[in-house]
């Protein structure tokens, strides 16, 4: 059993995409390719993950709509999912709007996935663990609240190292900057865009918002979309890294992939500069594609038991 493992916890959702060439019209037909895939913040960091090499496990809660389905993706993936089913609420539903940028307007029910709860947590989860990552989509709900301090201080209580993804500036601002500052504290690395690390330091400019974020946090890594990404350790900026050119599909799971190539490139050794190549990387390679998840092929040799709590 590896000792570099990752365990993520956080949403899965059935993303149901609408790529449209025109503006969306109110009160009658636009036109638009739609497709169903699997997504959610934590489910796809943990997907793209496991499709770059790591041991990466998922803890997360699923609806009776869609479990079984669900379940099969993640371990098709090569995620290792530890999952409990919610028999009242339907798997968490994202309708993303995507337009010909690549842009995109989402509609979201976070079903069973906003119920998930301490009773979900086992510190044996933690058993091959080098890194706990938090999507902030759980501090969201008082019980995804009240898990999320159980694991971070059982993490660091083992030696665990632990980051955190803010997720969406919108549910940011109504939870509290610096609430959820205070709640994440014991993370050693946040990886916000350059608008969640903006409003998290209260700075104008990315560089120096990277720069308080470390002070805070230890490290912050700042992802700035097609320009890159760019690093802060303990107040001052070490490593910057240029986007990678790609032809934009959808941007959909674009931050989950990046988060995924940095802390597996991480996780693997890699210096921070490395790791921010493999972030920018992975985040180009999926917003070639619809959908933000990595495609796969069945390889019998990645397949993980299925562990359901």
């Amino acid at each position: 059993m590896t000792d570099r493992g990752l365990l993520v916890i956080g949403d899965v959702v059935t993303d149901v995409v609408a790529l449209h060439g025109s503006p969306v019209m109110s009160g009658t037909d636009t036109a638009a390719d739609i497709v169903l895939r699997p997504g959610g913040s934590g489910a796809n960091t943990a997907a793209w993950a496991a499709h770059l090499g790591a041991d990466a496990r998922l803890l997360a809660r699923l609806g009776y709509d869609s479990s079984d389905w669900h379940t099969a993706e993640l371990v098709k993936a090569g995620v290792r999912p530890h999952v409990t089913v919610d028999h009242d609420h339907p798997t968490a539903v994202v309708i993303a709007m995507v337009d010909k940028s690549g842009e995109r307007s989402m509609l979201t029910n976070r079903g069973a996935g906003g119920l998930i709860s301490e009773d979900d947590w086992d510190p044996a989860l933690l058993d091959g663990v080098s890194r706990l990552h938090l999507s902030g989509y759980v501090l969201f709900a008082e019980s995804g609240l009240r898990l999320a301090r159980a694991a971070m201080a059982d993490a660091a209580a083992a030696g665990v190292a632990i980051s955190v993804d803010p997720a969406s500036t919108g549910p940011l601002r109504d939870f509290g900057v610096e609430r959820f500052i205070r709640e994440s504290a014991p993370a050693d690395l946040v990886i916000p865009n350059l608008d969640e690390a903006l409003l998290l330091s209260g700075a104008t400019t990315a560089e120096r918002a990277a720069e308080l974020l470390s002070e805070r946090y230890g490290t912050s890594v700042v992802k700035l979309g097609a320009t890159g990404a760019l690093a802060a350790v303990d107040g001052a900026v070490v490593a910057r890294a240029a986007g990678v050119p790609a032809d934009v599909l959808d941007s959909t799971g674009a931050g989950d992939a990046f988060a995924a190539g940095f802390l597996t490139a991480s996780l693997q050794g890699a210096r921070v500069d490395a790791a921010l190549g493999a972030g920018c990387r992975t985040g180009a390679e999926c917003v070639a594609q619809v959908g933000g998840r990595p495609r796969y092929g069945l390889d019998l040799n990645r397949l993980y038991p299925i562990h359901t709590d």
